[in-house]
């Protein structure tokens, strides 16, 4: 593993194969296979709201995944990438209210599109993404980070969820 805070080029590998590709790559692969239908072909109005509300959740997904990323590499010195992982536990910004908000903002960016695209093919591709991380994440990433951060994550897996943000963000070293 890289020491120390990782410059531009350790992020972009590390964020091209992950989210770049379940948010632009697969949708797109989809799209091309499966169509698409702007606004779910509502009439009218219809297709306005759910394309603007999809732009809203695209935009928040993008700046949630900006912002885990940028605190990965300046609080945790490393990427998002298993191969590249963080030397230090971020426990900052978004993740004072909830452990995944990566996923979570990558989530939205697929809900968005979905909206966006009327694409029943990236609702499915949300739907997989959501289960496939549902199981991974307890299953493997966590005892990953209970091994490497001891009992720093422990303390703040017990404080923070998993998927439903907290009301009022939690300090380290003040309890649940």
């Amino acid at each position: 593993m890289a020491e120390g805070r990782p410059g531009l080029g350790r992020q972009l590998r590390a964020i091209g194969p992950l989210p770049f590709v379940a948010t632009v790559v697969v949708p797109f692969v989809l799209c091309l296979a499966w169509g698409a239908d702007l606004g779910w072909g509502l009439p009218g109005i219809g297709t306005a709201a759910a394309v603007l509300a999809g732009a809203i959740a695209v935009i928040a997904g993008v700046a949630l995944v900006w912002r885990t990323v940028s605190l990965f590499g300046s609080v945790g010195e490393g990427t998002l990438a298993p191969w590249d992982p963080t030397r230090r536990l971020v426990v900052r910004g978004p993740y004072r209210n909830v452990r995944n908000p990566m996923i979570t903002g990558v989530a939205l960016v697929l809900a968005g599109e979905t909206l966006v695209l009327g694409s029943p093919a990236i609702l499915a591709e949300l739907g997989i993404f959501a289960l496939l991380n549902g199981l991974y994440i307890p299953l493997v990433e966590e005892p990953g980070l209970i091994r490497r951060f001891g009992d720093e994550y422990v303390a703040y897996r017990a404080a923070v969820p998993r998927w439903v943000p907290r009301r009022n963000p939690w300090t380290p070293g003040r309890g649940g």
